[in-house]
């Protein structure tokens, strides 16, 4: 058995979930202003989301196969590096991450435009990816943002800072 010696994944070396770790590291930079931002680790040839210290909580991922089409490419590999995020920020830092601002539950991870009864994800699911929130108890689902665009979804006071802080960086 291999000793546990994760590494910090080498800049470029996996493109694809690289430019998806940077948009769904703008939704954590929104919304978690404190927590660094995420990063990839490798270990034994999977790519695992890692908060700063290294350590993840998920199976680990791929680059997708250069042969995908590139929509349908970018569309997954967002959607599998966005919920190795959510895993691994609410396991890790034991908090539910991203929280819907208006109902303070969790939201999940879905296309755009579905609804309460949404089956599942399915090979044509090429549509933009939404952080979704099931409502209050009495109903009122919603999408709260397009991944990595969390900021615009927060209330005024919020935005401000959040947009504040951005310039700053």
């Amino acid at each position: 058995m291999k000793p546990f010696d994760p590494r910090r994944a080498e800049p470029g070396r996996y493109p694809r979930l690289e430019a998806a770790l940077d948009t769904v590291n703008r939704d954590l930079a929104a919304t978690l202003p404190d927590q660094p931002p995420l990063r990839l680790v490798v270990w034994e040839e999977r790519v695992y989301v890692a908060v700063s210290d290294g350590s993840w909580h998920h199976n680990g991922l791929r680059e997708p196969d250069a042969d995908a089409p590139d929509d349908l490419a970018l569309t997954l590999t967002l959607g599998l590096v966005a919920d190795a995020a959510q895993e691994t920020v609410t396991e890790r830092l034991w908090q539910a991450w991203p929280v819907c601002p208006f109902h303070k539950i969790g939201t999940h991870l879905r296309p755009e435009g579905t609804a309460v009864d949404w089956e599942g994800w399915n090979d044509g699911d090429r549509e933009r990816l939404v952080w979704w929130c099931r409502g209050g108890t009495a109903g009122g689902c919603h999408d709260l943002a397009p991944v990595g665009e969390l900021g615009g979804a927060l209330p005024g006071k919020e935005r401000r800072a959040s947009r504040h802080r951005e310039r700053k960086r």
